[in-house]
């Protein structure tokens, strides 16, 4: 019962904080994170102790695979190259940075185990940067760089921690076995995530019960994680893999049905998962500050250096790697410079999560020959680089791109770029619909008419001016009135013992629809 009941109090202050979080305009991960290093010094509230496995099999695996099915497989594949530049290069890099600077002020500790916590606080959390980039109306390219990277350098630094620490526990460790290792891990994480996305993407289609469908989609991050961390893939490229290949399918795979539903299911799933983490990090400052092994001076010297490492390594690298790559002349044709103010952005979106905490608190207790290392002060330093980031990154972000003046996208590009492609969907719809009618009423046919009619227009509307309502918006503004009328007469009904109970739920249901298609006007 103590169990069920941290967890019911963790859902709870994750949904209020989230709430304040949107009143006072401040990012819901950096309050989660700050409330629940509040709770952690209060005794008897919230003492839960942060499982790495927790972390890594249980909440990293759902989110990646969400992430990965809202992202767009195209932008994905044109921006590859600054994709790996950061979730791999970047990534190396930055252990060899942090790994260096903590030799230099540690010299009696293996050069192992400082690069192993190097590897621990490389990757930028998979959820911080994206939900700090969205918020804010960074372009879509940005956007979709730091998501691609969020995706991919978990599985980068994992593999990094591993050698790492392989070599600090005393396994031998040398180039062929780092290269074998690397290979197993990606190679077998993209057969795992393409053996996934195919044998779920077969599920799927054959599965036209929406609530089965969506038992299978909560199942397969774990299907194609789990399989491939066995034989020593990387699980996170599996999902990855996976979770593109099936989000770029999706309208081909699943009812409207089945994919109304999974989308309410997983952004629910999302929002507690991500805040959890959040909060979880922040509970376990308490615990880990008893068990820091140095002076509280060594410590903050320690922590502001490891700290300044990892945000001028992303700074120095970003620039260098966007800009010199484009004096090979086939990359400056398919992708011309960006302005700085791009690269700049990015270069300063480098918070880190819960990942980064997971990875810390799995670090080893002693090394080689049971050599003794400060672990304590190590996972202290990775919490520090989490706090630290999400507070100064996260919270100046919004105001380094306004500063930096950060063109958004063009909204009206996209407007008309809708409703270009919704002009050649209704008149394929009308075409179909001219095929088919036959014997249908004229009536029926004539009201189908006007609908694709309607949703071209709509799109069309949306090019207009936005001082005076639309038709279509005054068509949504009347007929929620008219479905909220609607609704009273069939509760009154219900109440009075007209209709009974089923027959109310679908009718409400049927409305309800209506009304979520009213919220964008597409009726």
């Amino acid at each position: 019962m103590h169990g069920l009941g941290n967890i019911v109090g963790l859902i709870a202050v994750v949904v209020a904080t989230s709430v304040l979080a949107r009143r006072i305009g401040v990012l819901s991960p950096i309050l989660l994170v700050v409330v629940g290093i509040v709770i952690s010094f209060v005794p008897g509230v919230l003492e839960i102790e942060l499982d790495p496995e927790v972390v890594l099999i249980g909440i990293l695996p759902p989110i990646l695979y969400v992430a990965a099915l809202e992202t767009s497989v195209p932008a994905f594949k044109f921006n590859l190259r600054p994709i790996l530049l950061l979730a791999v290069g970047l990534v190396l890099f930055t252990t060899a940075a942090v790994g260096f600077t903590l030799k230099m002020l540690l010299p009696g500790v293996p050069l192992a185990a400082c690069l192993a916590l190097g590897a621990v606080v490389a990757p930028p959390d998979a959820v911080a940067a994206t939900a700090v980039a969205r918020r804010i109306g960074l372009p879509r390219r940005v956007v979709t760089v730091l998501e691609g990277e969020s995706l991919i350098n978990d599985a980068s630094a994992l593999v990094t921690l591993r050698v790492a620490v392989a070599a600090a526990v005393g396994e031998a460790v040398d180039g062929w076995s780092i290269t074998e290792q690397a290979s197993i891990a990606v190679v077998g994480g993209v057969a795992f995530g393409v053996a996934g996305g195919l044998l779920i993407g077969f599920v799927h289609k054959r599965v036209a019960n929406p609530l089965i469908d969506n038992a299978v989609s909560l199942l397969t991050p774990w299907v194609v994680f789990l399989p491939a961390e066995s034989v020593h893939a990387s699980g996170v490229v599996a999902v990855v893999v996976c979770g593109l290949s099936l989000g770029h399918r999706m309208p081909t795979l699943m009812s409207a049905a089945s994919r109304l539903q999974m989308d309410a299911f997983w952004r629910m799933v999302k929002f507690l998962l991500e805040g959890a983490v959040f909060l979880l990090v922040g509970l376990q400052l308490r615990a880990l500050v008893a068990a820091v092994e140095r002076s509280f001076a060594f410590t903050m010297g320690a922590l502001a250096a490891v700290i300044g490492v990892v945000i001028v390594a992303r700074i120095v690298w970003v620039f260098p790697t966007t800009y010199l790559t484009r004096l090979f002349p086939r990359v400056r044709r398919r992708d011309p410079a960006p302005s700085l103010a791009g690269p700049a952005v990015i270069s300063w979106a480098g918070m880190r999560g819960a990942v980064t905490l997971a990875a810390a608190l799995s670090l080893p207790t002693a090394l080689a020959n049971g050599v003794w290392y400060p672990r304590g002060l190590f996972v202290i330093l990775a919490f520090g680089v989490i706090v630290a980031t999400l507070v100064l990154q996260g919270a100046t972000l919004p105001t380094v791109a306004r500063w930096l003046k950060v063109p958004g996208d063009d909204r009206t590009e996209d407007a008309l770029a809708e409703a270009s492609v919704q002009h050649e969907a209704s008149r394929a719809g009308k075409a179909r619909l001219e095929e088919l009618a036959g014997d249908a009423p004229d009536g029926v046919v004539e009201r189908l008419r006007q609908m694709a009619l309607s949703r071209s227009n709509l799109a069309w509307e949306r090019l207009g001016r936005s001082d005076r309502e639309t038709p279509s918006a005054a068509y949504a503004r009347l007929r929620r009135e008219m479905l909220s009328a609607e609704r009273e007469v069939f509760r009154k009904a219900r109440d009075s013992g007209r209709i009974p109970e089923e027959t109310l739920r679908q009718a409400q249901r049927d409305m309800d629809l209506e009304e979520s298609l009213l919220e964008r006007g597409d009726l």
